[in-house]
């Protein structure tokens, strides 16, 4: 493929020989699950974000779970969250046989709405015990408010801060307010184990549950157990627990990309940046207000389908024909199969969420982009806008 037309992707990991030598030195240890790097990693992410407990697990799905879990959420409850978000911020509370209460975005972004949220609460007189607010694609969500219906309602707040890591905010790290926050380090996020996620809170009681929960509700950890003279085999199962810790060459190599934050942070800004003054001023589409104080995990077009004679599916093909990457966040919960005809929903029911899901485009976004490649990504959204544009509108 020549320079014109080699394919930019999606999202692309950005490691190094840091990495590499991280995962060997592991390699060559002799220990390779859970150890002295990932005690080494919670140390270092704690201090990073200024929470006094920070516990690492397999997947942020993993640490959304063992957070519900150590609050108590059981079944019968519910828990509010919003159908526009990746499954796994659903699916675990129902695990725990719990029902998400679905309330709508924003009219103004991907995030929860504070002023429909208090309505849910009231509406379901008590039974709704802990609020899930997804910080979507790294954009923080109205946490002010959110906090002020929690405490007014005697709520629980679990951040899924799986986009926004590290994003600070007046009340500090996005992921750090409520009374846990959940970070994932999957291939394609702000910094990578591969596979991996944090857990974050101040509360001595939800760290312990979790530390026993995260593998076998195990008393003690393998690495106390056999990796000393002072050792014991002894240990006690005091609770039914999960699989979900975190290996050490995963964790080995989350230290070096802990160190990379701060640059990757600014290497999305600046490739933001580009695309709003490179992008304002196309009227087929519409572009996120630059911010400062996002992630940029997610960069989310919008189609303005009055003005193009091509939906946002044959929008994409165009895309792709050009060699450029895209995906879609996300296709709504409530559209999907198992909430759809679990919970009687209809398409309409959040129609905000439905709106934004109809226009949506994610564009490619990741901190090895070139400058090439931002101007090609721009260049070929300008070239089928103009072709598809409806002169007579």
């Amino acid at each position: 493929m020549n320079r014109n037309t080699d394919f930019i992707p999606f999202s692309k990991p950005s490691t190094g020989i840091e990495e590499e030598n991280a995962a060997v030195r592991v390699i060559r240890s002799g220990w390779l699950t859970s150890g002295i790097e990932v005690k080494e990693f919670e140390k270092e992410f704690a201090s990073y974000v200024g929470s006094k407990h920070a516990l690492t697990v397999n997947s942020a799905t993993a640490g959304l779970h063992l957070a519900l879990e150590a609050l108590g959420i059981s079944r019968g409850d519910k828990v509010a969250t919003t159908p526009y978000t990746f499954t796994a911020t659903s699916e675990v509370i129902r695990y725990l046989g719990a029902d998400p209460i679905f309330v709508d975005i924003e009219r103004d972004s991907w995030n929860i709405d504070p002023e429909l949220l208090e309505k849910a609460i009231i509406e379901y007189n008590g039974q709704i015990k802990a609020i899930l607010p997804v910080h979507m694609g790294g954009q923080h969500c109205r946490m002010d408010e959110i906090c002020a219906i929690a405490e007014k309602y005697n709520v629980k707040i679990i951040e899924d801060a799986a986009h926004s890591f590290p994003v600070k905010t007046e009340r500090g790290f996005s992921g750090t307010i409520g009374d846990a926050g959940v970070y994932s380090f999957y291939a394609n996020k702000t910094i990578t184990t591969g596979e991996g996620g944090m857990i974050v809170t101040d509360s001595d009681e939800i760290a312990r549950r979790v530390s026993i929960m995260r593998l076998h509700g195990i008393d003690r950890d393998a690495w106390n157990r056999y990796t000393s003279s002072a050792g014991s085999w002894k240990y006690a199962v005091v609770a039914a627990g999960f699989k979900y810790n975190m290996t050490d060459i995963a964790a080995a190599i989350g230290r070096e990309q802990l160190k990379k934050a701060m640059d990757f942070l600014n290497a999305r800004k600046e490739i933001a940046r580009k695309y709003h003054n490179g992008m304002k001023h196309f009227d087929f589409i519409k572009i996120p207000e630059y911010k400062r104080d996002h992630s940029w995990h997610l960069y989310i077009i919008r189609l303005a389908e009055e003005k193009l004679s091509i939906d946002r599916d044959s929008f994409i093909e165009e895309l792709k024909i050009e060699g450029i990457g895209t995906s879609v966040h996300y296709i709504p919960l409530h559209m999907m199969p198992y909430y759809k005809e679990l919970y009687s929903f209809k398409e309409t029911d959040f129609p905000e969420t439905l709106q934004k899901y109809r226009e949506s485009i994610s564009i490619p976004i990741f901190p090895g982009m070139t400058e090439f490649q931002v101007e090609r990504v721009i260049s070929s959204i300008k070239k089928i806008g103009e072709k598809y544009y409806r002169y007579n509108v």
